[in-house]
Formats: structure tokens, sequence, C-alpha cells
């Protein structure tokens, strides 16, 4: 989607007259907004994957739509914020994470769009090694951008009065989504072998990452789990993740058809009922402070159910979605999003704590943001802050998403800097300083 990049407008021009200047100004915005989608639309290249790109933005608008509406403050005697979920009190809304959870989507789509990516540079004459370091470095910018840049800004907002115990919730927040950029750095360097386990299986390849797992979540949970050792879970981490990203290799090689697809549907649906009513798997897919299992960390079967149901779903419905996506104003805000998938992932936290960190001054708790979130009203406060949320994302997107570009421009010395300073603010995130 580079070749949109620079039809994105930096600013509209404004209203002129001494009269009807509003409805002018109204005019003007339309005819501009007009015209950058229809010049998104024009330059879009005719073999563009539209279906792909929608499924992207879709999983993408996931990530902190989820965080924003689960993830709530307690705030201390002392003003200091402490992160908390809404999941804790109100458990009967965890089915609503089994809409909002679309890393399987995500991974699915990365797998489709890596093995075409890897395809087009092998028959340039590119080496598996330099494709993969262009991958791995569009991963790395954004996140140490924005961790050397929380890095910096750290002390300051300690001298400002704010309470450690908060800049460290903050941390975490920051960091929390990151874990997935490590992960998917590391299926990305696998894309050579799964293409050749995709044209030798086809579908069929994921299943030894489906089998694994499960025998995995078979020691930890079942009637051996008191003498199996609590890290035995991490062995799920990286087939968890790839098995969604398997079938995307599959699916960009075009060996999972809408036969298997509908396998995929039925089956991962019928699995996951079975995990969830019969084993006594979580319903939640992410985390709830509190509780002993999880599904997300690391992705337990139930995780990959999931992903299976969605990437058949995802097949399915591909050709119904690439023609909805042909509509000019509807396209348009996928290339925006897709322009700024990094940016969207390492910032929405940001966005959220914008708000959360000032508010903590106040004399009150503030509904929906520091108050503590344990009723329906707590959620009905917090839809009404997603739109400032929003707003925020955006106009720090305008500032940050030069971290996606190129660093060709920045000196060694200040490369380093960002280096250090980004693994800095792990250390502090995580805790260990």
């Amino acid at each position: 989607m580079a070749t949109v990049a620079p039809l994105l407008p930096t600013g509209y021009p404004g209203p002129g007259g001494r009269t009807g200047r509003g409805r002018r100004a109204s005019r003007t915005a339309r005819t501009a907004l007009h015209t950058t989608i229809r010049s998104i639309e024009d330059r879009t290249p005719a073999h563009r994957d539209r279906a792909i790109d929608g499924l992207r933005a879709l999983a993408l608008l996931s990530v902190p739509t989820g965080h924003w509406l689960i993830c709530g403050f307690t705030r201390d005697t002392n003003g200091a914020l402490h992160n908390a979920s809404l999941l804790t009190a109100l458990g009967g809304l965890a089915p609503a994470t089994w809409v909002l959870q679309l890393l399987g989507i995500f991974f699915l789509v990365g797998g489709h769009a890596s093995v075409l990516s890897y395809r087009r540079a092998i028959g340039r004459g590119v080496s598996t090694a330099r494709w993969l370091g262009g991958r791995l470095a569009r991963l790395g910018r954004p996140v140490i951008g924005v961790t050397a840049v929380w890095a910096a800004l750290l002390p300051s907002l300690h001298g400002l009065g704010v309470p450690i115990a908060t800049l460290r919730a903050a941390a975490t927040l920051v960091i929390q989504p990151l874990w997935f950029v490590g992960v998917y750095a590391a299926v990305t360097a696998l894309t050579p072998c799964c293409v050749r386990a995709a044209r030798r299986l086809g579908a069929w390849s994921a299943a030894p990452l489906l089998v694994s797992v499960a025998v995995v979540d078979l020691l930890r949970y079942g009637p051996y789990a008191a003498a199996v050792p609590g890290w035995l879970g991490l062995l799920n981490l990286l087939p968890g993740w790839l098995f969604a990203y398997q079938l995307g290799v599959c699916w960009g090689e075009k060996r999972l058809e809408r036969r298997a697809a509908w396998v995929l549907l039925a089956g991962g649906a019928a699995l996951f009922a079975l995990l969830l009513l019969a084993f006594g798997y979580p319903a939640s897919m992410v985390g709830v402070p509190g509780q002993d299992r999880t599904n997300s960390h690391p992705p337990s079967l139930l995780v990959l159910a999931l992903a299976a149901a969605q990437s058949g779903a995802a097949v399915l419905l591909r050709d119904r979605l690439a023609r909805l996506l042909r509509r000019p104003a509807l396209w348009a805000p996928v290339v925006v999003i897709n322009l700024c998938a990094m940016t969207i992932l390492c910032w929405h936290q940001t966005a959220m704590l914008a708000s959360a960190v000032p508010a903590a001054s106040f004399p009150g708790a503030v509904p929906g943001l520091t108050a503590v979130p344990d009723t329906p009203g707590w959620l009905l406060a917090r839809l009404a802050w997603i739109t400032l949320f929003a707003v925020t994302l955006v106009l720090l997107a305008r500032l940050t998403r030069r971290f996606e570009a190129p660093w060709t421009g920045t000196s060694a010395v200040r490369r380093t800097a960002a280096a250090l300073l980004a693994a800095g603010f792990a250390v502090f995130a995580l805790g260990l300083a």
C-alpha cells in the first residue's frame, strides 16, 4: 500500500470569505475528502487483494477496541493508578472477547501476505536473508520508537508529580501489546519452512501444530498437572501462533480451498464448544486478573480452535468482502489503517493513557476512566471516552507514523541512543528495575 501514501492529506484548505463561512468550510472538507478517496481508488493497483487488506484492517482495529473496552484502572489513596480489568467483575462479558480476539485473522493474513512478498522477492533475485531483514526492520522500527519516547517521558512525568506506581502501570500497558511483535517476527522468520510444508502437505501442514498444543494442554491441565512444571506452557507459544500463520501461507500458495475452509469453520467451532463445555477452559480469550488459567499467554487449544473457525470464515467470505471493498468510500479507510498498522498497535495504549493519567489528579474518580471497572455503568461511560481515545490516536499517528518509515536520515548515534532508551523502558516495564 506504499503507493498511496503520498495521497494522504497533511491538512485541508481553510474556508474563505466573510459570509457562509461554515457552509463553505463544510463543502471544502467534503470536497477534499472526496478527492482523497478518489485518488486512493485510482492509485490502487488492479491486482491488489482488497479482501486481505480488509481482513487485516479489521483485525488491527479489534486490538485497540478490545483494550479500550476492557482495560480500566483503580486508584489508591495516594492517587496512583493500577491496572484493572472489566472482566474481573463482569465475567459474563467474556463472550465479547470471542469477537474482539482476532489475532488468528491477523496471523492468517500475515502468512498470506508474507508468502506473496517472499515469492516476489525471490523472483527478483533477492536473498531470503535480505527479504527477512527488511520484514523484521519494518516491525522493529515502530517498537523502538514508542519505547524510546516513553523512556524519555518517564523522568519528566515523574518530575511533574506522577507517582511511580502510575508510571509502572502505564509502562505495562504500553509494552503489553508488543509481545505480539516478537512472536510475529519469529513466525515470519519461518516463512521459507512454512512454504515448503504448505507445498508438500497443503492445509494438513498446520495439523502438527494443533496436535502439539493439544499435548501440552493435556499435560498442564490433565490428571498429572500437579507434577508438570509451570514453564511447560511456554512450549505452546510458537506453535500456538504459527498455526494460523501456516494456514495463511497455505492460502497464499492456493492450497487452502473452500472445502478445507468449511472443515476449518465447522471443526474449529465444534472443538471450541467442546473445550468450553466439557473441559472447563476459561471463557475469556484474554487474561483475567485473579484467574489461575488463561487462554492467551501462552495460547491454549481454545485459541487455535477459534483461529481455525475464523480462518475458515475468512476464506469463505473473501470474494464477498472483495466485492464490498470495491466501493471507494469503504476502501479508503482500509488503506489508511493498513498504512498505519504498526502505529496503531504501538500507540493505542498511549492514547488512552493521555486521558487517564491527567485524570488521576482529579479529586474524585472519573467514571469510565479512573473509577473501578466493576459495573455496566462503567462500560457505558467508557464507550463515551473511546471517541476521545480514537481522536487522540489519530493525532499521535500524525506525529509518530514516521517511525514506520526507514530511518535512512538517522545517524548511528541516534539509532544507538533509541535502542538503549527502548531497552531501559523494557527493563522498567517488566519490573526489573
